[in-house]
């Protein structure tokens, strides 16, 4: 009898022994502006995947582009112990607040995809940005829209002229911003004079592209030769409302493309993101091109950060997801401030043309 309880004492010792030494799960709160997003839900979905991988408990909450939700659901983590962060600000006004509370419980967060004030950042020297600069985008679409036009300069108007339409994402949001100013820029710089014949925000939503392209078309049939969105989800929207409306090379035979430009639309039509539901529209001649925001690399460098900070404490200027902070301040803010350098890591942006299209399309 004293034999079988010292066995069953030696047991529980062991297990309670192995227990103590068994490492603690890594938890991240996963901080989401908008998973109805088409790139923010590709973008969590790599989260997840990295997450299962490295043996970490991720909480993703979804704010559903609310800040008053966001900062709610950052005190609900908190309040269950949870110290480090992947952040998408539901706006960027509000990432410093955000940074206030994580850094008053002494946690970190690698803010993500919307970039964070310059304020937000300073908050702690435990909080990163782990994004793309914008204005390459907006500068690789206007690569894209002169490659076009240089190949059928007939399309263009009088005095080598665009005129365009433009879909502007969530107003006051970094992307709309830097995006918008960069293409215009950039196309200036490349001799083409720009009519805007309409523009308005669609939130970055397909649908609401593609009841504004469906008015503007009513109005404007005829009279622009380019469609601009800040995303692939807008573009989407408007090309929808192009094939529904049948404005097509023939529209007789609305899915050829007639004049072998690489759309059967009658205008090209170039977004941001190549999310595989763009990609897709690409290789059935709908979407003219787009710019690949990688959503698995700036899930991975974000993911790296916030797992470096809770299993190390600290980057220290590592190398993450195999990108080195910046060595310099850039034009776009926060990453304009050289106090901050160390602090920025940033994904490029690659454009995505027929040419490259296999290479980014999932089969």
């Amino acid at each position: 009898m004293k034999k079988g309880l010292l066995a069953v004492a030696l047991l529980g010792l062991s297990l309670v022994a192995g227990g103590a030494l068994a490492e603690p799960k890594p938890v991240i709160g996963a901080l989401i502006r908008n998973l109805d997003d088409q790139f923010l839900g590709d973008y969590t979905g790599n989260l997840k995947k990295l997450a299962v991988s490295k043996g970490v408990e991720l909480k993703v909450m979804d704010a559903h582009s609310d800040m008053a939700t966001q900062l709610d659901q950052l005190n609900t983590l908190i309040s269950q112990g949870v110290k480090y962060f992947v952040v998408v600000p539901a706006v960027t006004e509000g990432s410093e607040q955000l940074a206030s509370i994580i850094a008053a419980k002494k946690g970190g967060a690698a803010f993500s995809n919307t970039a964070p004030t310059v304020a937000a950042l300073k908050k702690s020297s435990n909080f990163f940005l782990a994004s793309s600069p914008e204005s390459i985008a907006g500068s690789i679409q206007a690569d894209i829209v002169d490659a076009y036009f240089k190949k059928f300069p007939q399309k263009l108007g009088p005095e080598k002229s665009i005129n365009l339409i433009l879909f502007l994402g969530q107003l006051g949001h970094p992307a709309q911003i830097y995006r918008t100013e960069a293409v215009l820029k950039d196309l200036g710089k490349k001799g083409y004079k720009v009519n805007i014949i309409a523009k308005d925000t669609a939130n970055w939503q397909p649908d609401e592209a593609q009841q504004k392209m469906d008015a503007w078309l009513n109005a404007y049939k005829g009279k622009f030769n380019l469609i601009l969105a800040n995303n692939d989800a807008m573009a989407l929207g408007a090309v929808e409302s192009l094939i529904t409306a049948k404005y097509v090379d023939d529209p007789a035979n609305p899915t050829k493309d007639v004049d072998g430009d690489g759309t059967f639309l009658k205008v090209p039509v170039i977004g941001v993101d190549a999310t595989q539901v763009a990609l897709r529209s690409m290789s059935e001649n709908k979407l003219y091109a787009t710019v690949l925001q990688d959503a698995a690399a700036q899930a991975a460098t974000a993911f790296e950060l916030a797992h470096t900070l809770a299993t190390k404490g600290s980057v220290n200027g590592a190398t993450i997801n195999g990108i080195k902070p910046l060595d310099k301040a850039i034009e776009e803010a926060p990453a304009n401030d050289p106090a901050l350098v160390k602090q920025i890591y940033l994904v490029p942006f690659k454009g995505v043309t027929k040419e490259n299209l296999g290479a980014f399309l999932k089969k």
